[in-house]
């Protein structure tokens, strides 16, 4: 594949990762921001490493008011295993093999790699034994009445992310192609010996990389207005700052606590196309400000630009009560995304339930967006994403299925795929009931 000289060398490194392949890292490594700058290498005793392969967050950058920000390049590589029934014990050592090269290749961080290895409910059914009642594991299924997604049923999810978009390239290409180093440590096994890549997508975050991608060629992606609206600063194509600490669980929170996985998680993996036409031209700052948020964040003039003023926290928790959210309604005629979902994101105590882990995509050339979400039980994202829906507040004629309801007017669910992440002691096809 030729790859465009001319583009600045951000967009050059997220179309050489978009892209992948061999090729796509030869010419990364020659075009990249960094490229010939060394990359910390991993550990020799991977006992040293964390047992919860999502532990990300104090492996990332973290800005001074606390909040995580997640690797810019991401992959997302759905693999199937190369066998029928249950994987074989040879099949397992070649897995553990590969991600130890990788663990010992790579620093377990931005600058290095991080990345997970998940496996969906059909591995599962290879098996004549099921999982504990300690992990809750539904096939995905559709989440609202207007929504058609594709099932991702593959075997399993290997997501990597890096600060370096050569990092992730060369991972790849280290597990499934050709490469027999990984920064320069010899390739022990490859995951392309026990998996195969059914899908491989592709997603980045950060601020000005939306702002950047958004046209292609000159010529706006699909889902993007002609005026290219999105803000410079912003890290996500609808122009708001995410992920704040303060309406995040903590990893703690979403780790499975007990039984042969505990120290794992549940992986929810969403892919949304965005239509953002009426979202920019139709819609005032304020209208967006009270469709993301609520309306009472406009009224109070609470989000300033891409609303990095907010700090740590959005300010959500404020106007979750029934009373708040139904005079919105009546005064305004609007209800906020961020506010309807949080009704069922807090527990008892007043707990955020789930952990957001979303990035941006134009794979295909289209405005998309990859929504991670971790949490202890598949059951609880399910009954945030029901909050988001806003079902229940339909009885006012000015909120409908989709307008004036959040922000589901401008996102439309594509893929939808659950995921255990087990523990990093059985992170090589693990059997349902590990010793």
């Amino acid at each position: 594949m030729d790859f465009d000289e001319s583009l600045p060398r951000r967009q050059f490194v997220k179309a050489a990762v978009a892209a992948g392949g061999a090729s796509a890292l030869s010419a990364c490594l020659g075009r990249a921001p960094r490229a010939g700058e060394p990359v910390p290498t991993g550990v020799s005793d991977i006992s040293n490493l964390p047992q919860r392969q999502h532990a990300w967050n104090d492996r990332v950058r973290v800005d001074a008011d606390g909040n995580v920000h997640l690797p810019r390049h991401q992959t997302f590589l759905y693999l199937t295993v190369d066998a029928d029934g249950p994987p074989e014990d040879d099949a397992r050592g070649t897995v553990e093999a590969a991600l130890r090269t990788l663990d010992r290749a790579y620093e377990r961080s931005n600058e290095g790699l991080v990345y997970s290895l998940a496996y969906a409910p059909s591995y599962f059914d290879r098996f004549e034994a099921t999982l504990p009642d300690s992990v809750d594991l539904p096939e995905p299924r559709r989440l609202s009445g207007f929504e058609n997604p594709t099932f991702d049923t593959q075997d399993a999810l290997l997501h990597l992310a890096s600060d370096r978009g050569d990092v992730v390239l060369e991972a790849e290409e280290a597990m499934f192609g050709d490469r027999s180093e990984a920064n320069g440590v010899a390739v022990e096994a490859k995951l392309g010996d026990a998996l195969t890549v059914d899908d491989r997508r592709t997603g980045f975050i950060g601020a000005g990389m939306p702002a950047e991608r958004q046209a292609q060629a000159g010529e706006p992606i699909s889902g993007i207005p002609d005026s290219l609206p999105v803000p410079e600063q912003s890290p996500l194509f609808m122009g708001f700052e995410a992920g704040f600490a303060g309406n995040q669980a903590t990893e703690d929170y979403v780790t499975i606590p007990e039984g042969p996985f505990a120290g794992g998680t549940t992986k929810h993996v969403a892919n949304l196309r965005q239509r953002l036409g009426d979202w920019y031209d139709e819609q005032s700052f304020a209208e967006r400000v009270m469709e993301m948020f609520s309306p009472s964040h406009a009224e109070q003039g609470l989000v300033e630009g891409v609303g990095d003023n907010l700090g740590a926290d959005s300010g959500i928790d404020a106007v979750l009560d029934p009373e708040t959210i139904q005079q919105s309604i009546s005064d305004h005629g609007r209800v906020g995304h961020a506010q309807k979902a949080a009704r069922a994101n807090r527990d008892a105590d007043g707990n955020v339930r789930i952990l957001r882990r979303h990035v941006e995509s134009t794979d295909d050339d289209v405005a998309s967006l990859h929504f991670p979400s971790l949490q202890r039980r598949l059951s609880t994202f399910e009954e945030v994403r029901a909050a988001m829906n806003g079902d229940d507040l339909t009885d006012n004629p000015a909120i409908r299925q989709r307008v004036n309801n959040g922000i589901l007017e401008y996102i439309f669910v594509q893929n939808r795929g659950n995921f255990l992440v087990p523990p990093r002691r059985h992170r090589a096809l693990p059997t349902p009931r590990p010793a």
